[in-house]
Formats: C-alpha cells, structure tokens, sequence
C-alpha cells in the first residue's frame, strides 16, 4: 500500500485522564486507506529539531479523521503535546503490516494489551465489529491512573476485563491474572500489545495452550519505512524491521528472552 505524506490540521488535543493526551487530525486520505494495527509518523516541530518522525498507532479513523492517544513522556511527544487546535502537522502512513482480520470459524477473539498498548484495539474493534465471536479485552496498567477509558471498546461489543499493579481498579496484579478468560481452543484468536514482559507472557500462554495469535511489537523508530534497520528484532527467522516488516507478527515470531 503507497504510503500518504500530507499536512493535517489539528482538530483536537485535550488530555484525557492524568496520563494520556488524545490527538485528533484531519486526515481524509489517512482515513481512509489505515488498516489496525498500522501506525503514521509525526514531524512533531516545524524546525529540524527533533530531526526524527516520532511513529504512533492509529487508535481511530473514521469520518476523515485520524486519531491517537500518546503519553509525553520525551522530547518529541512533549512537544507534540504543546500543539493547538488549528497547527498544521506533516503526517506519513500508513505504514506497517496490520493485523489479520479473524476468519469465519474464530469463536472468541482476544485482544490482550498493556498501558498505551490498548491503542490499536479500538479501529481494530471498529473493523470487527459485526463478526459474530466473542470479542474480550484483557486490559494490564499500572494504577487508575494510567488506565484508559475503553467505552468505545463496549460500545463495539468487546467485554473487558481489567487488572492493576496495585488493585485501584479490577483484579489486583499483572494482566495475566486475567488469562482464564481466555479459552483453550482452536477457535480462539489472541492479539496482543504492551511492554515487552507482557508480550513474552502473552507468547508463553499461547505455546503452553496451542493458540495463534499475533503481536504488534514497539520500537524506537527513524525512518519509519525499513531503510535504516534501526527499528529491527530479533524474530525466529532472523533479524526484522518493527516499522516495515511489522509492526504486526505471527504471536510466536518476535524472540523476548
């Protein structure tokens, strides 16, 4: 798929809980053509500095606009936290493999994330939103503080299920507190994405019990097009660039340990 280059002007950014900033653009071309799972790149200044794209999952598009929700934590999201409504900014995607849609003969689809993870899963929820499985979201954060709203989520059908490190909301633990909501079966699809514990966790569960799945791996990014292998993992068949070959992998190809 040809990847888009445009100026997209900013329609919303508002903080949303005490963590994350939701962005959204005005992308008609981006919306359009974004599959879940893909991401675009950010020019987050206007100036050469930072000199690098920063790279974000698509959270939503629909109705000519792209949305994302992102955490400024570095240089780059914090500046791209201090846009306006109205600022222009110079946008690339999509780009990346996205994940494969469920088959007909899937049963239950789980989607399993942590933190900013749960990004992908709301256009992937939007994408899905008639298939008749079972559709669970198995959702790991650190506090209420950094757990995101997932009312779009249900509204899709998805139940949802939440753990916390420290038990301020759901199940007390790690995200795999919650893994006996997941069944055994050959009918069942998991896609996963979170910190990279998580994800070997996520991988380990699915060898153990014969699942497949898929992973949507994260990395630091430069070019974001798979020219200068800066964002490459190992995978069981070698070394694979995050933005090009990924960012979406069969659940048992990235290597964690």
């Amino acid at each position: 798929m040809a990847q888009i280059q445009t100026a997209c002007h900013v329609v919303e950014l508002k903080k949303i809980n005490a963590t994350y900033l939701r962005l959204v653009l005005e992308a008609p071309a981006l919306a359009a053509a974004a599959r879940p799972g893909q991401f675009i790149h950010i020019r987050v200044s206007d100036g050469n500095e930072p000199f690098f794209r920063r790279p974000f999952s698509i959270y939503r598009a629909q109705a000519g606009k792209v949305e994302i929700f992102f955490e400024p934590v570095g240089r780059g999201s914090k500046l791209l936290a201090s846009r306006k409504r109205g600022d222009v900014l110079d946008v690339l995607g999509p780009l990346g493999h996205g994940f494969t849609p469920p088959g007909k003969d899937v049963k239950q689809v789980v989607f399993i994330a942590g933190g900013i993870g749960v990004a992908p899963f709301m256009i992937f929820s939007d994408a899905i939103k008639e298939h008749k499985a079972e559709k669970i979201l198995l959702y790991g954060a650190r506090s209420k503080a950094q757990t995101f709203a997932t009312g779009g989520l249900k509204k899709n059908g998805v139940k949802v299920f939440v753990a916390t490190d420290d038990g301020s909301v759901g199940t007390s633990g790690r995200v795999s507190e919650l893994f006996d909501r997941v069944k055994a079966s050959p009918d069942t699809m998991i896609y996963t994405c979170g910190p990279r514990p998580m994800m070997a966790a996520v991988q380990a569960f699915a060898r153990t019990h014969g699942l497949k799945g898929e992973v949507s791996c994260e990395e630091v990014m430069a070019c974001g097009l798979g020219a200068c292998l800066g964002c490459s993992i190992p995978t069981v068949n070698g070394y694979r660039t995050v933005c090009h070959d990924g960012p979406v992998f069969d659940l048992q190809a990235p290597v964690f340990g």
